[in-house]
């Protein structure tokens, strides 16, 4: 992977409307996120694992389906996703978490996945990685998690090639109903859960980038929503050498 980590990380994009962004109501720090986590990574496969694979399946397809090789996958946490998918995708994992990477990496030696580069802890606000190194981003139940979800959007828009496509699978809050006034109850324990009950997809997409994102409900019930956002420009070209 060394083709694809630079030293320092690139600024955040302006575009990505920063400073605008709806925030939830208890905000999280990197510090919570981990101790969350820590807490969560033995037991997370069992409690989390079925509640969260119809969008995690979901997500993966769409990967599959989608031209690129070269994916990261954002929050990779214990690992679930890896095995599902397509064997010519080459993944690269990060994870805040390194009791969820410990996991992930037993996962890939057990099952022996050979189209895993690497599972690295790193923060998905400030990766490592150069500018346009991926085809696909996909981020899985993160957008919700992370401190700045906006600074994550000009991340992975940062580092995904023009031409290439950036995808989240998340739960977004209700806009009404019984559902949105338990999110925004549930919202006074997020720095125990880990994550952010009334997430709002206005916190994450800007006006112009939620007005071209294809947005799917995942069954069953719509609890997760799968968006995926191509990234704005043309690919770069590669010249075919001289018959």
């Amino acid at each position: 992977m060394s083709n694809v980590l630079q030293d320092a990380p690139a600024e955040a994009d302006a575009s990505a409307g920063l400073a605008c962004a709806p925030a939830p109501r208890s905000a999280l720090d990197a510090a919570a996120v981990k101790a969350a986590y820590r807490r969560w990574a033995g037991v997370y496969d069992t409690v989390f694992g079925g509640v969260s694979a119809f969008g995690r399946k979901r997500a993966v397809a769409a990967v599959n389906s989608l031209p690129g090789t070269a994916v990261l996958e954002v929050g990779v946490g214990t690992g679930l996703a890896l095995p599902h998918y397509r064997a010519d995708k080459r993944i690269t994992g990060i994870d805040l978490s390194g009791d969820m990477l410990d996991r992930a990496r037993q996962r890939v030696a057990r099952m022996n996945l050979r189209n895993i580069d690497a599972l690295l802890e790193m923060d998905a606000e400030e990766t490592r990685f150069a500018d346009a190194s991926f085809d696909i981003a996909v981020a899985m139940f993160v957008a919700s998690v992370v401190p700045n979800p906006r600074r994550l959007l000009a991340e992975l828009k940062r580092v995904v090639r023009p031409g290439g496509h950036i995808l989240f699978v998340n739960h977004f809050l209700a806009t009404g109903g019984v559902r949105l006034a338990v999110e925004r109850g549930m919202a006074r324990a997020s720095h125990s859960l880990g994550w952010h009950p009334d997430f709002a997809m206005e916190a994450l997409l800007p006006p112009d980038d939620l007005a071209r994102a294809t947005i799917q409900p995942v069954p069953p019930a719509g609890l997760f929503t799968l968006v995926t956002l191509p990234r704005l420009g043309t690919p770069a070209r590669v010249e075919k050498p001289a018959a």
